[in-house]
């Protein structure tokens, strides 16, 4: 009986070893992946900032200025890639909408972002925009891969349309999270007027014609929770400038934009609780399943091999009592 528990043991034993790496190697990559539907939002904001009245074409300091960021998933379209991709993908129809502190547009830039549902790599396919304009991005954008290493990544910024590197700086604690800080900085760049100007009438086109352009720069920064790759918080120090042509009346430059954006306090707390829910789940695929397979298997396995060994001792003869001896 103790010889096929042992059996039994071993064989438990082997399943739940060879379990543990099947788990980390290859059921991982399968089941952590971006859902195709996910939707959500963040709002930014810059305090005390400096904005372009398009009506006197004079920078102006602001109370605030409002960022909303929406990423919508599109299952239909992130399917049809697939049939071609030989991948899962997710499509992500973004758009950034900026406004002003009476509440009106300052400007909106929709984006397309195609990337691979586990490893966050861009994968290309048509549609693959920003602002209309189509792109072919190479880094990442807006979330960093599962189990972020510390080390630089490349990072597309839809302003420039470029990728640049994104620079590990160190490891912090934000709320109660390790994370890692990562920035950015994109030097003063020519960047095209978007589509949607906030002034009725007035279009890139018709901008271009003056001989104004555009000018950018920005410091990006972000924390990041390294299991699952995503941004606890996101601040930018973000500078844009009209220079030259007749729109400015003979003045070298002025001022479009310039803040400090930060994400709101509301959403700071939610991105936070929902990035530890999810951290959780990363580690059960990580770590704690597949060292709790891996100890429960080395248990099974010594218990079966002390359980073999009971089983091989010689069991003792007892002696035969002596018969009694008659008088």
């Amino acid at each position: 009986m103790r010889r096929k528990t042992s059996l039994v043991l071993l064989a438990l034993a082997v399943f739940f070893a060879a379990l543990s790496p099947l788990l980390r190697w290859y059921a991982f990559p399968r089941l952590a992946k971006i859902p195709a539907n996910q939707y959500q939002d963040m709002v930014l904001e810059a305090k005390d900032a400096t904005l372009l009245d398009y009506g006197t074409m004079t920078a102006k300091q602001v109370p605030k200025v409002t960022i909303v960021q929406t990423l919508k998933g599109n299952v239909e379209a992130s399917e049809k890639i697939e049939k071609t991709a030989g991948r899962d993908v997710v499509v992500w129809d973004g758009l950034s909408y900026v406004q002003g502190p009476d509440g009106k547009m300052v400007s909106e830039i929709p984006e397309r972002y195609i990337f691979d549902a586990h490893s966050q790599a861009p994968v290309h396919a048509p549609g693959e925009m920003v602002d209309g304009d189509p792109v072919k991005r190479t880094g990442i954008e807006f979330k960093w891969p599962f189990l972020t290493e510390k080390r630089d990544y490349e990072y597309f910024d839809a302003q420039t349309r470029t990728t640049n590197p994104i620079h590990y700086k160190g490891t912090q604690t934000f709320r109660g999270v390790k994370v890692y800080y990562f920035e950015q900085t994109i030097p003063w760049t020519k960047v095209p007027f978007p589509k949607t100007m906030p002034v009725q009438g007035i279009t890139p086109e018709s901008v271009a014609k003056t001989g104004t352009t555009r000018w950018y720069t920005t410091v990006r920064k972000f924390w990041v929770e390294p299991l699952t790759g995503a941004p606890v918080y996101g601040e930018e120090i973000h500078k844009e400038e009209l220079r030259g042509g007749s729109l400015l009346g003979g003045r070298e430059k002025v001022t479009a934009f310039a803040g400090h954006v930060k994400m709101r306090e509301d959403y700071i707390e939610h991105t936070v609780d929902l990035v530890k829910s999810n951290r959780l789940l990363v580690l059960l695929m990580t770590s704690y399943l597949p060292w709790g397979f891996l100890t429960l298997g080395v248990l099974l396995l010594a218990l079966a091999l002390w359980l073999e060994a009971r089983s091989r001792r010689p069991v003792p003869v007892k002696a035969d009592a002596p018969e009694p001896v008659s008088a």
